[in-house]
């Protein structure tokens, strides 16, 4: 008589060799007391295991020197936070539904480090809530979800609505919202369908597309930028483009930028597109689009350039670099433009 073995066996979450066969050899009465004792383990683990989404649950191997298995933990199905959980494993990056064994523990994300609040296990006692984003959390939503997000708003879809339509759990729509997170597949085709898009333009897809392919804002309402938030926009460096005049016509080019002593200077080549701006006026751009929100801001100087030759503003220059050219090759010569005029405008949400 193995019922001990059995219940042992079945408590730490694995299923016993011949079950079938071991089982038919037992009493009926033998039979209910495993039946009792395996639910007065499951409401011992469930009393006590809490967990939150985003959670990890890690499960140890009770071999010595075998892997163990962590997932993270997707859904709820108890507002306490008590199992059982859906968990995405990291092995497979499938979804199942997990009844945790003693062997299994919960590593806590609540404060971005995996092992801030120490693991939470059978014989622990964190407790959390079921919330989306629980106090200490700090909001880091991906572009999926604020694709996703946008997406619904333009639908006028609630969230529950929208898990209710992608048969997913409104917990995990939540977090997909406020963190960043990699669904499934499946999960996002599914949500894609809801909203109307594609599985690619969730993730990003057209990203080597010209950019503002996206729908516009509900409510778009574009405004003027001050001098002073176009200088904070224009930051300290970045990409802009410069627009010049050419032998072959007007041009417009991208450039590395630094700003200098409130100078916009890029290095270049001589004989260079960009070099043609050297002894004239041009205009110089720089923008910045949210593709996921609709959202975006540019900034436009105007003003003479000139080539920068005095060896100190050189080694200045070089000095102040946040990166190399973008383009490579051999970009020595140096060209300044000093603003004359500088405006801005953004595009944000303007309400009803």
């Amino acid at each position: 008589m193995d019922v001990p073995e059995i219940g042992d066996e079945l408590a730490a979450g694995r299923a016993p060799n011949n079950l079938g066969r071991r089982l038919a050899d037992v009493a009926p009465r033998d039979i209910e007391g495993l039946i009792t004792g395996l639910r007065g383990h499951s409401e011992r683990t469930v009393a006590i295991m809490r967990a939150e989404i985003g959670d990890q649950l890690v499960v140890e191997s009770p071999a010595t020197g075998a892997a163990r298995r962590d997932g993270e933990i997707v859904a709820l199905h108890h507002a306490d936070g008590t199992p059982p959980y859906e968990v995405r494993w990291s092995d497979t990056n499938q979804v199942t539904l997990v009844f945790p064994g003693p062997d299994a523990h919960i590593r806590s994300l609540a404060h971005g480090n995996g092992d801030a609040d120490g693991p939470s296990r059978a014989g622990g006692s964190r407790s959390a809530g079921l919330r989306a984003a629980p106090p200490g959390r700090r909001l880091h939503p991906g572009d999926i979800g604020r694709r996703v997000a946008a997406g619904r708003e333009r639908q006028g879809l609630t969230r529950e609505e929208t898990a209710r339509r992608a048969g997913i759990a409104p917990e995990y729509l939540a977090y997909l919202e406020e963190q960043t997170a990699d669904p499934t597949a499946a999960t996002l085709a599914r949500l894609a369908g809801v909203l109307g898009t594609t599985p690619a333009a969730l993730r990003g897809g057209a990203s080597d597309l010209p950019s503002g392919r996206g729908q516009a804002l509900l409510h778009p309402q574009m405004r003027e930028l001050g001098a002073g938030e176009c200088r904070r926009l224009l930051s300290t460096s970045g990409v802009g483009r410069v627009a010049v005049s050419t032998r072959q016509g007007p041009a417009v080019v991208p450039v590395n930028y630094e700003v200098v002593d409130e100078e916009i200077a890029f290095r270049t080549a001589p004989n260079s597109v960009p070099a043609a701006a050297v002894d004239s006026e041009v205009a110089f751009e720089v923008d910045h689009l949210d593709e996921a929100m609709s959202r975006g801001w540019s900034v436009l100087v105007v003003g003479p350039a000139r080539v920068v030759t005095e060896p100190d503003a050189v080694r200045k220059l070089i000095d102040r670099a946040h990166a190399s050219p973008w383009a490579g090759g051999g970009r020595e010569m140096w060209v300044s433009i000093q603003p004359r005029r500088i405006t801005g405008r953004r595009i944000t949400e303007g309400g009803p």
